[in-house]
């Protein structure tokens, strides 16, 4: 095995570049075959459902225009599509809001429980994992896809709370994932282990000076076993000096210090948690994420936009109401201009080791809980695919006749080679995965 492929063993255990010279080269740890697709996958998910006619193209096919909400995202016309008519027909216990948000990426009903909803039954936890983390298994399952995290859950703003309605990620049944809405906190996550190489290498300047020490204590036998030692603590500064560079293929972000993690540090807080997980995703430290801004009933006060309302109360704001809708909008183009910065992020990085950009192995997928806030619509989800590396034929607006999510989960699960025959509520996976070319 070469110092590569150990280091890459190491950051996947979470484990120090220090700890090469202990590992032996073992079988076991070959080195993958190389040329192995790179394909990564980001659910990013805003809440409160979308204003249709400013959202949906016009247009059927290649030959689609942006509307206002997307026009943010023309510059990826090419490598975008637009999936209209994609139901979550998700029934059961609970409200439209709660099996929006935990029914969203499970594709099945919510567990019985206590949790009141909006004048609805009541509800608990989703009943089944969800699709991101189906495909974190799947790729941990497998050498040469396996990586360090398995998967990131990420947050912006998410409340301090947890219930249906601020959970989208789920490890199973009644096993709902935290994001982790604190950049500093992630950034510790993911690159604190350079301060364990600042703290080992201060340890071992002193263990340097102990063995010179006693060096000189020492009759020779002894001293040449000691020497032997000496010679593999040097070797291990050597490699604590050169492991920053060489488990990292790109350096970690700067993050603005100070940035409050409320209300008013959204904006902030958004390009921080997307510049982290692009340089995750870029070292591989993880090929699955979901980004989760507020949660369902996400009351977001987007006062730098000028907007002093909060968005869920402007969601249920009947249409005939042209200064709520026009709010909205703003909202909803504010939050495409964020998908866009993390697609332009991701196009702007190279793929490492490959041809093309990282946006052409990644494929965003940005979602909501529902069609329309004000109906409380489970219909028309809005789903939006931006980037490459799934085979799917981008570049176009489709619309289909009310099909089920499950269908789309499914789809994307057999692009990454996982072919499951169905996913979620088995009754609503009937024709199978959506095509999607």
């Amino acid at each position: 095995m070469n110092i590569h492929t150990r280091r890459h063993f190491l950051r996947q255990l979470g484990l120090s570049a220090a700890a090469l010279p202990f590992l032996p080269a073992l079988p076991s740890l070959a080195c993958p075959s190389p040329g192995a697709k790179m394909q990564r996958i980001i659910f990013l998910f805003t809440p409160n459902g979308t204003v249709g006619p400013e959202f949906w193209p016009e247009q059927v096919g290649f030959d689609f225009q942006c509307k206002r909400i997307l026009a943010p995202l023309a510059d990826f016309k090419n490598r975008m599509m637009t999936l209209q008519g994609v139901h979550n027909k998700i029934n059961g216990d609970g409200d439209r809001h709660m099996r929006g948000m935990s029914c969203l990426l499970t594709a099945n009903e919510l567990l019985p429980g206590n949790i009141q909803g909006g004048g609805e039954t009541p509800a608990g936890w989703a009943r089944s994992i969800s699709i991101d983390q189906e495909l974190r298994q799947f790729l941990q399952s497998r050498p040469e896809t396996a990586t360090r995290f398995g998967s990131l859950e990420l947050g912006i703003a998410v409340p301090n709370r947890a219930d249906p309605w601020t959970r989208t990620s789920y490890a199973g049944a009644n096993q709902p994932l935290t994001p982790n809405a604190d950049p500093y906190a992630l950034f510790a996550k993911l690159y604190g282990q350079g301060r364990d190489r600042e703290t080992l290498g201060s340890v071992l300047d002193d263990v340097c000076d102990d063995l010179r020490r006693i060096g000189a204590q020492v009759d020779p036998e002894e001293k040449y076993l000691l020497d032997q030692h000496a010679t593999f603590v040097r070797e291990m500064e050597k490699d604590l000096q050169n492991s920053g560079t060489v488990q990292l293929l790109f350096p970690p972000p700067s993050l603005e210090q100070g940035v409050s993690l409320d209300n008013d540090g959204i904006p902030k807080i958004s390009r921080m948690q997307s510049d982290l997980l692009v340089s995750a995703l870029a070292n591989d430290m993880t090929r699955v994420a979901t980004m989760q801004y507020t949660n369902s009933v996400g009351q977001a006060r987007m006062r730098w936009l000028d907007i002093h309302d909060d968005h869920h109360h402007l969601s249920h704001q009947p249409d005939e109401n042209l200064d709520a809708q026009e709010k909205l909008v703003k909202i909803n183009i504010w939050l495409a201009e964020q998908v866009a910065y993390l697609a332009r992020k991701l196009d702007a990085t190279p793929e490492p080791g490959g041809q093309g950009s990282m946006l052409d192995h990644t494929t965003i997928v940005w979602t909501n809980e529902l069609g329309k806030g004000n109906s409380h619509t489970l219909d028309n989800i809005p789903f939006v695919l931006i980037g490459g590396g799934l085979g799917f034929k981008s570049g176009q607006a489709m619309r289909f006749d009310g099909v089920t999510h499950n269908r789309l989960w499914l789809s994307i699960a057999h692009a990454f080679g996982h072919h499951i025959p169905l996913f979620g509520k088995k009754e609503l996976c009937e024709g199978g995965a959506l095509v999607l070319g």
